[in-house]
């Protein structure tokens, strides 16, 4: 029986902390809402011109606001208190999600309001995102931090599982659509807002760095110092850029299973099942020690399952090698999660995690770009299919290259770190920070996406991670 239990997900951050469970909850919820536009925005682009490219470009409209905002988002979350930040900008997100769907209702059918709209959310996204990153290591002590990661990604699956199904039959229903989809995420803002709010103030507890180019600079030194995060960064780079055909997932559903939307909904449940699934099954995935090494290979799984859903024809096949991406995705968020919160310290959480946040985000937009862009010049089928066998050499490489990536080893108990100057709310455990790995040696991780963020490889401010899923997302 006890080896039974190993396998499930630890659930004692949820039962122990009550903090982290509202904020889990109301996560999750808004979440749900959250999966309705990341079904409804690349589905209204597409009807409106039919060209996988055009859905690609939506991509575009979040990584620009993204890569420019989001490193400075994470100076900030460095010097503010982040509970305030997150409030702050999601309160913006929500309102920029009520605009989607007025425009909706309004029946403007407007490409270039849509881009608009979804750029506004991915910059207030950029500035909230590296700080909810940082609530969990404030939240939970050192040796629950793994755990929480892994509930945060399960509640992700959660989200991908039943908000895109749930999208495909409101959208099916005469007189509801895509407009019902907007209105409800509109509305679901308020289960995160709530889980924010009810948690202690979360000041920094060192001195911090004034916001600005020359914090980003000190943030980027600190990445570029250490081989273990650059290895995770450019692993998931290489499995969204390359291996992540959402923006084809329109035209593959119109051609292969006849348009319907409640097929397409599927496809993004189907990653949500497999990551379900895993997430439930993540008890394991705390005794894992090589995690650059594993991390790698679920990258490959990833790649592999994407490259066979390019050439399955019937809808089961489709669907369960969906499923195995998902799966495949959860473990990589989880090990690249844990990866970035041992090896950094709470002075550079923020920007470090924001680097984390923009690399994801900008991978999953690339790759839409990239997919929509082959999948226009050849066929979709190929576009996928090509992307997939590339992440998997990808894969390979930087294991040779980056030896020390492959080599990491997890450090389940960080050692404290006493800081003179720390005065941690005695409602919230302190959480040690860790010394900065070693260029070298030491190595190996969105998310979910994403580390993860609270539901993180992947997010829309609202904590979902956008790097793995349909965008605009986490």
């Amino acid at each position: 029986m006890s080896r039974a239990r190993r396998l499930f997900a630890d659930i004692g951050p949820l039962r122990e902390f009550p903090d982290f469970r509202r904020l889990w909850a109301g996560t999750t919820l808004s979440g749900v809402g959250g999966a309705l536009t990341m079904f409804a925005v690349p589905l209204q682009v597409y009807e409106i011109t039919r060209s996988p490219l055009a859905v690609g470009a939506i991509g575009v409209a979040e990584l620009i606001p993204s890569i420019t905002i989001g490193l400075l988002g994470g100076a900030l979350a460095d010097a503010v208190d982040r509970r305030k930040l997150v409030l702050a900008a999601s309160s913006c997100d929500a309102a920029v999600s009520a605009g989607l769907a007025a425009q909706a209702f309004a029946g403007l059918h407007s490409v270039w309001l849509l881009y608009i709209l979804v750029a506004v959310s991915a910059s207030f996204g950029a500035i909230s995102s590296p700080a909810r990153r940082t609530l969990i290591p404030s939240l939970l002590p050192a040796g629950q931090v793994a755990a929480g990661l892994a509930l945060s990604r399960l509640s992700f699956s959660i989200m991908l599982t039943v908000g895109p199904a749930l999208a495909g039959l409101i959208t099916a229903v005469p007189g509801l659509g895509l407009r019902a989809c907007y209105l409800v995420d509109a509305a679901s803002f308020a289960g995160s807002l709530y889980g924010v709010a009810r948690l202690p103030a979360l000041p920094r507890r060192a001195a911090a760095a004034r916001p600005g180019p020359r914090a980003v600079a000190a943030g980027v030194r600190y990445i570029g110092r250490s081989r273990v995060l650059a290895g995770a960064f450019l692993a998931d780079l290489n499995a969204t850029i390359f291996a992540l055909p959402v923006a084809l997932f329109p035209a593959i559903n119109a051609g292969r299973f006849g348009g319907n939307p409640g097929t397409l909904g599927l496809f993004t449940a189907a990653i949500g099942v497999g990551g379900l699934v895993s997430g439930t099954l993540s008890g394991p995935v705390g005794h894992i020690t090589r995690q650059g090494r594993a991390m790698l290979w679920a990258v490959a799984i990833w790649g592999a399952a994407f490259a066979g859903f390019a050439v399955a024809k019937t809808l089961w096949l489709t669907l369960a090698l969906l499923a195995i991406a998902g799966a495949a995705d959860t473990f990589t968020v989880v090990f690249r999660g844990t990866i970035v919160q041992q090896t950094t310290p709470d002075e550079f959480r923020g920007r470090v995690t924001a680097a984390d946040y923009v690399v994801g985000v900008s991978g999953g937009q690339l790759g839409n770009l990239e997919a929509g862009a082959l999948g226009s010049l050849t066929s979709p089928a190929i576009s996928a299919l090509s992307g997939g066998l590339v992440t998997i050499a990808g894969a390979v490489v930087i294991g040779l290259v980056l030896p020390a990536f492959a080599r990491y080893r997890a450090q389940p108990h960080p050692q404290p770190q006493p800081e003179p100057s720390a005065q941690p709310s005695s409602s919230v455990p302190a959480t040690p920070a860790t010394k900065p790995d070693r260029p070298g040696p030491r190595a190996c991780r969105r998310p979910v996406r994403g580390p993860v963020a609270l539901p993180g490889p992947a997010d829309d401010g609202k904590g979902v991670p956008a790097h793995h899923v349909p965008h605009p997302p986490t």
